[in-house]
């Protein structure tokens, strides 16, 4: 199992953020980016879920306030970066949104766009060698940075594309929710995924 993040990792880069009245309604507190400021990889996931109060520590981002500490997703996506050499030192991990959606619903368009701020905050803070984004929402976010659109989401898994705002390559992933579901039909193993998830980081970091 991969280590709790410790609370001191937190990066709050606002006391307060009233930024999308749904989202204030919805959520229970902020769940912000969190992992070493140095990280080689910064991990960008949708939103945070409602979380589970009954986990001993791995109740959400909702619940938490630190991105990926579910014990479905945020254990999920920790392990499968561990297993492809990306520890806990390596990573920084944060959302596209902040903040739980009602219902756990998709995060809206003017939603991404009013917490994209905090998200390039984040980059140019980490000054990592790569962005990798878990998901759909994930990716559009970042792409839309550089005005670019998704066309089509699994055709974008572990297709590196650089990114002029960020400076960094972006990796796109499988949100780690889905991640069973799609990868026989990516033609992957688990071993295959993880190695290929390796193999294209560091290739993306290096060229």
């Amino acid at each position: 199992m991969p280590p709790f993040p410790d609370d001191d990792s937190r990066n709050a880069l606002a006391a307060d953020c009233r930024r999308c009245p749904e989202l204030v309604e919805s959520r229970t507190c902020l769940s912000w980016g969190n992992g070493p400021l140095d990280a080689d990889v910064v991990v960008v996931g949708e939103a945070p879920a409602e979380g589970d109060p009954g986990a001993d520590q791995w109740r959400g981002g909702n619940l938490t306030g630190m991105a990926y500490t579910s014990r479905a997703s945020g254990r999920k996506i920790r392990s499968l970066l561990s297993d492809a050499g990306f520890g806990h030192e390596d990573c920084y991990y944060t959302n596209a949104v902040k903040c739980h959606p009602p219902g756990n619903r998709d995060p809206t368009g003017e939603e991404l766009a009013n917490c994209r701020p905090y998200l390039v905050a984040e980059v140019e803070a980490v000054t990592p060698q790569a962005v990798v984004t878990t998901g759909k929402h994930a990716t559009e976010t970042v792409f839309a940075l550089d005005g670019d659109e998704l066309d089509g989401f699994l055709d974008s898994v572990l297709e590196p594309r650089g990114s002029d705002a960020l400076g960094v390559p972006v990796v796109p992933l499988l949100h780690p929710s889905y991640q069973e579901v799609w990868l026989s039909r990516l033609g992957y193993s688990y071993e295959g995924y993880v190695e290929a998830i390796g193999a294209t980081v560091k290739r993306a970091t290096d060229g």
